[in-house]
This record gives structure tokens, sequence and C-alpha cells, in this order.
């Protein structure tokens, strides 16, 4: 958890128990509760535009995948050339 122990964890929670005093603990878990949904609330929206911009990629990637292989064929077509008929005219 953030690169500490809970043996450490445990530590800074018996410091800050000690430190405020006991007529703000209330306030303190009332404000550590808004903190914890308010990290919650920003951590679903990180991962809800992740997951619309994952979907919005998978849906262009059909559609760039078409355009190449159409580009690729014109491309090929104008690439190759173009062979003369051969006619038969009479002199």
């Amino acid at each position: 958890m953030f690169g500490i122990s809970w043996a450490e964890f445990l530590v800074i929670l018996l410091v800050a128990i000690l430190v405020v005093p006991v007529k703000y603990w209330p306030d303190v878990a009332r404000w550590l509760a808004r903190v914890v949904n308010f990290i919650r609330k920003t951590l679903w929206k990180i991962t809800d535009a992740t997951d619309k911009i994952k979907d919005q990629i998978d849906l262009e990637k059909p559609i760039d995948e078409i355009i190449h292989t159409t580009t690729d064929d014109v491309l090929k077509d104008f690439s190759t050339p173009i062979k003369k008929k051969k006619t038969n005219r009479k002199k």
C-alpha cells in the first residue's frame, strides 16, 4: 500500500490517534471518508474514460483496415501497366 508495510501504517495510525485530540476524531473521520470517496469517484471516472477510449479504438480498427485494403487495391490497379489491345487493321 503506497510502498509502506502494515507495521509502518499501524505506527502512523497510532501516532495520529495520540496527536489528534479526541473531540476532533469525528471530524477527521468525516474528512478521511470524503477523501476516500473523492479518490474512488476519480478512479471510476478514469476507468470509465479508459474503457470508452478502448471501445472507440476497437470500433475504428475495422474501418482503418477497410480503408487500408481499399487503398492498396486502388494503388495496385494504378501501378499495373495497361495492356494495349492488338487490333487487326487492314491496310
